[in-house]
């Protein structure tokens, strides 16, 4: 196998990007029955790519764009020990490359970036019934925090 490349997104990656996105949408549409009809959006892409405070990652095999990843640095609540942490999104890897390892190099480059900011605490979400991305995210070393509840009145 070709090795992973992991670097910054660019605009020109804007059109691929996209296509993540709506993978996205579709894998979390049946977690979330409070989503609109198609078409929507999570992200304004193009700004993230562009704003100082987000690192917006793609992974790459032999120049073709397989994965996304991004880091935001968040306001920590006043009464927590952390003033800032990473908040992170965006992680779609293509089903075709899916178990090689490549939403961890993605992580870690994130986690890096978080680090050289000097933060050193990442959260993100994930759909409390996707079992498979909570075990991925588990594997990366994440643990369960919170659990968000709703009520439909």
């Amino acid at each position: 196998m070709s090795p992973i490349t992991i670097r910054k997104a660019r605009l020109t990656d804007l059109e691929q990007l996209l296509v993540f996105e709506q993978g996205i949408i579709t894998a979390e549409r049946p977690y979330d029955p409070t989503l609109k009809e198609d078409p929507i959006h999570y992200y304004d892409i193009e700004k993230m790519i562009a704003a100082p405070h987000i690192e917006v990652l793609v992974a790459e095999i032999n120049a073709e764009i397989i994965a996304s990843g991004y880091a935001r640095l968040e306001a920590a609540k006043p009464y927590l020990n952390h003033e800032t942490y990473g908040y992170l999104g965006f992680m779609f890897t293509d089903p075709n490359h899916r178990g090689k390892g490549v939403n961890a190099s993605i992580i870690k480059a994130l986690k890096s970036w978080c680090n050289l900011h000097e933060v050193f605490e990442l959260r993100l979400d994930v759909y409390s019934d996707n079992a498979s991305a909570i075990k991925a995210y588990e594997k990366a070393g994440f643990k369960k925090h919170l659990l968000n509840m709703r009520m439909i009145l």
